[in-house]
């Protein structure tokens, strides 16, 4: 399978040409061919009942408290690249950190990195790259998944230590009765050669079943609005397979495998990614209703591997050297988690969870670094205890809280440093309690305070020679601890209009500073500080009539430095998004407008592993988009649209600054893409 995406890369583009033209032929012939090979599955469905978001533009709002949950397979504008930052941007609060054409970094109220949780069906995964090229996203391939939610702030407790929230990409699971198929496939061409397909195969009966997943995706560099072409390009692949045993309704035992490559330019250092290969391998089991009081027990274990490459020379004219530089990480995890029902009103989930992080590092130059050795420099363990108890009060309300301690080691595989060869240990608690209450049909109030303790993350306290302000090392870096205000309402105002807020205030006690003002080159300084942050989302929904909706969703955050006495860095803006759809089931029309505020509150040189204020004020801009649709039939349609239609140039708040590519124009930030045509098929059969 890699041999197909490695060697001659002119025949490689033309392959994927010829075979996106294929699948397309296939998306045309497949309807009639079923048509008349069987009778469908159910009755021909109605205009109301064939409606479907065709294009996400704005996620949902809030369904329940602090909950929002959105559809990884449907098309969105703007277009996301391949990777799983990129389809958070469609959630209000989100933002992403621009580097090149992929594997951005997720900021979520301002947070990023470990701050927020970032799950793929169930299991951490982390990146290996030092300097954060590729974060845990960068593996996540969204369309490969059924669904994405994200939980605000630190408000649960079953999915690990969280301090801002917890992202959750799933695939769903849907037994079968009796042999039976599902399929379902997409196609995407656009601006600046961009190309990607997926396929998602599923068959089984009542005792077996097995899941088929392939996704490539592809891209040329990018122009931005002023015709600068910014160095973007990328190729990426993954290929899984999942196979199951359901002895009975009530037992499901899984075995999956997965595994992932690809190449990528990045306009914002001196070296490109030219591998990004991992390699998962996960069993899961599950059992319901096993009595009166145990509904249900779920186990999961796994094992994944990162093996990265970064070099000067793959993706970019080469300087006068090669060089290379190889880190890997290999994890191991598990999770046992058990849903008991203590009486008819409460519900208390139990369980363990634990993993085990093992960094290693080689460089050298093209020649060399294959045979050099793998050198570790840093290891982390954690096992977590958790419980999280729900209690209806009365038929309209409901309290939950939650408790966690997270039991951690560390240990500094690195040599020369003052702490090399030490293991550091730490008992770290967290915690939260919520009140909900619902006052109408679709209708939740919600008030919430949790408590967080963060250890501090590899890329805080080993990687690129971190140092604290006492020391030539910052392994000793406190543990981050959040306290969290979090309040908001569901509002189903009338069945037309609907409105979801959620607020917070945290305050956070050593808060983990990347702080690059002082002269330690090549060396970080890592500080805590005391540090403050506020704001909220807001999102309405309004049906004019029931094929036409409008919607509008507003995201603000505002943080600051209490020891510094500054803005805290890297902040985005304020961001807000207005849509209007029409969907009669067969044709839909889209349009978005996305404004976004200037931000005069930065602190240059400061920020978090993922990105530092770059020290100049930002202007506000505006971008317009747009989108159509048609569905053939049930199974079948098809979406296009353009997005930043006026061809704006501008870039993101928090954008990585621009370096000083050979054949590119430098610029202060990295622009995001001017106008940009796509064109998406998906067949569905469900």
């Amino acid at each position: 399978m890699r041999f197909l995406f490695q060697h001659n890369p002119a025949w490689r583009k033309q392959r994927f040409r010829l075979f996106s033209l294929s699948l397309l032929g296939l998306f045309v012939a497949m309807p009639t061919l079923a048509a008349e090979e069987q009778t469908p599955k159910t009755p021909a469905a109605t205009a109301e009942e064939q409606t479907l978001d065709p294009v996400v533009v704005t996620a949902a709002p809030m369904s329940d408290p602090l909950t929002v949950v959105t559809d990884a397979k449907a098309p969105r504008q703007p277009v996301p690249a391949h990777d799983g930052a990129d389809y958070l941007k469609t959630v209000p609060g989100f933002t992403v950190i621009r580097k090149g054409g992929s594997d951005g970094d997720p900021v979520f109220r301002g947070m990023a990195g470990s701050r927020l949780n970032i799950l793929a069906d169930g299991e951490m995964i982390h990146g290996g790259c030092g300097g954060r090229m590729d974060p845990p996203t960068a593996y996540i391939f969204p369309e490969s998944f059924d669904r994405i939610t994200v939980l605000k702030g630190p408000q649960s407790v079953i999915w690990g230590p969280v301090s801002a929230g917890t992202v959750l990409f799933e695939r769903d699971f849907k037994p079968y009765t009796a042999p039976d198929y599902r399929l379902f496939g997409g196609l995407m061409l656009g601006s600046y050669g961009r190309n990607d397909q997926v396929l998602d195969a599923q068959a089984g009966n009542a005792t077996f079943y097995a899941r088929m997943i392939g996704t490539r995706s592809s891209m040329d560099d990018y122009k931005d609005g002023d015709g600068k072409r910014v160095h973007s390009q990328y190729m990426r692949w993954s290929g899984g397979a999942t196979f199951g045993f359901t002895p009975n309704e009530t037992t499901r035992l899984e075995l999956s495998a997965n595994v992932s490559d690809g190449e990528a330019a990045y306009a914002d250092r001196m070296m490109d990614g030219a591998k990004f290969a991992r390699e998962n391998y996960s069993l899961r089991f599950e059992k319901k209703n096993i009595s009166a009081f145990v509904e249900k027990l779920d186990a999961l274990v796994y094992y994944n591997t990162i093996d990265h490459v970064m070099d000067n020379y793959s993706l970019r004219q080469p300087g006068s050297t090669k060089n290379v530089s190889n880190p890997d990480r290999q994890t191991t995890g598990l999770r046992v988690s058990g849903d008991l029902v203590p009486g008819d009103t409460s519900l208390l989930k139990v369980g363990v969870d634990q993993q085990s992080n093992r960094h290693r590092f080689r460089s050298g130059n093209n020649l060399t670094y294959r045979s050099a050795k793998r050198v570790e420099d840093a290891n982390f363990d954690n096992y977590g205890l958790f419980a999280e108890w729900t209690q209806s009060l009365t038929e309209k309300d409901r309290l939950i809280a939650g408790l966690r301690t997270d039991f951690w080691r560390a240990e500094d595989k690195r040599s020369g440093f003052s702490t090399s060869g030490k293991t550091r240990h730490e008992t770290l608690p967290s915690g939260f309690i919520r009140y909900e209450r619902d006052y109408g049909e679709g209708s939740t109030v919600f008030v919430g305070l949790g408590h967080s303790e963060r250890f501090p993350d590899y890329w805080e306290v080993i990687s690129q020679n971190k140092q604290s302000e006492t020391s030539d090392s910052a392994f000793n870096t406190k543990p981050e601890k959040n306290t969290q205000l979090d309040l908001g309402t569901v509002y189903r105002i009338t069945p037309e209009l609907q409105v979801a807020v959620s607020a917070f205030y945290s305050r956070m006690r050593d808060y983990i500073l990347i702080d690059n003002t002082r002269t330690l080159k090549p060396a970080i300084l890592v500080r805590n500080i005391k540090a403050t942050t506020y704001g909220g989302e807001v999102g309405l929904s309004y049906a004019l009539t029931p094929q036409l909706r409008s919607g509008v969703s507003l995201a603000y955050v505002r943080g600051s430095n209490g020891t510094d006495h500054t803005p805290l860095a890297q902040m985005p803006p304020f961001d807000s998004r207005f849509t209007l759809d029409y969907d009669n089931g067969t044709w839909s029309f889209g349009a978005l407008w996305r404004l976004v505020a200037a931000q005069n509150r930065f602190d240059k040189g400061r920020g978090n592993i993922a990105g530092q204020d770059i020290g100049e004020p930002t202007a506000g801009f505006g971008v317009f988009s747009v989108n159509g649709g048609y569905r053939f039939r049930k199974e079948l349609y098809m979406t296009a649209g353009i997005d930043n239609l006026f061809n704006k140039t501008y870039a993101e708040a928090i954008s990585r600054s621009g370096s000083m590519v050979p054949g590119y124009i430098q610029t202060m930030r990295i622009n995001e893409p001017g106008r940009f045509f796509w064109l998406k098929l998906n067949l569905n059969f469900d």
